[in-house]
């Protein structure tokens, strides 16, 4: 059976699931939220190491302000309310991406990332205004700043995911087929499994129905 360390996920559908059955994007994206936690412990259940999990792109700008604000919102009572929880579980939270938010939620990141920083059970990086062409172009701006070879080794040190496992296993829900400027570099040799389910639908079982077909796959690596 295959190793699983890394899990990351597109939590795609949570606007069209709140639309459907709702008549409301945002309770879509509260509902999204409940479908976090389980995920989280499902995750804790199957002893995985890392779970990646793409929360805002750099794209997700364009979106409305009063549901960028709402999001926001969400994700700073998010963390008042669970971060000692997170913290006695031993959850480490790790942030990717550019923090430029206001200045509660950049300080509400910058504690929960220090709270939980010695923990070891899981690692979850919040992928929050998050796009992979930015951290590469970053990357190499850093290489040649410190007049480095350009090689592989040097991308991945000076990516925001250095010293994290690339994702084994990558996860798309909503029934839709792309990266959406997703860890382009990492998900190189990730297996890809797209889910027709919105993310809120999204449950444990289907998460472990996705971990045990991986376990079962032949991986390859370019070799016969």
């Amino acid at each position: 059976m295959n190793p699983l360390k890394h899990v990351a996920i597109i939590m795609d559908g949570n606007g069209r699931w709140g639309i459907k059955y709702k008549n409301s994007r945002n309770a879509g994206h509260k509902a999204g939220l409940k479908t976090v936690e389980k995920i989280i412990k499902a995750t804790i259940k199957n002893e995985i190491k890392y779970l990646t999990l793409y929360t805002f792109s750099t794209e997700n700008w364009k979106r409305p302000k009063n549901e960028i604000n709402y999001l926001f919102n969400l994700l700073e009572n998010f963390l008042i309310d669970k971060i000692e929880d997170l913290n006695k579980q031993k959850i480490k939270l790790k942030i990717i991406g550019i923090k430029k938010f206001s200045k509660k939620l950049n300080k509400l990141l910058k504690y929960s990332e220090k709270k939980t920083s010695k923990n070891s059970k899981l690692q979850i990086n919040l992928a929050i205004n998050y796009g992979s062409k930015t951290e590469l172009v970053g990357a190499f701006k850093k290489i040649k700043a410190t007049k480095c070879k350009i090689n592989e080794k040097n991308i991945d040190r000076n990516l925001q995911t250095k010293n994290i496992p690339d994702p084994d296993l990558l996860i798309r829900t909503g029934n839709t087929k792309r990266l959406s400027n997703f860890l382009l570099w990492q998900l190189a040799y990730a297996e890809i499994f797209f889910e027709k389910k919105l993310w809120p639908a999204f449950n444990e079982k289907d998460y472990n129905r996705i971990i045990y077909q991986f376990r079962n796959i032949k991986r390859n690596f370019g070799k016969i």
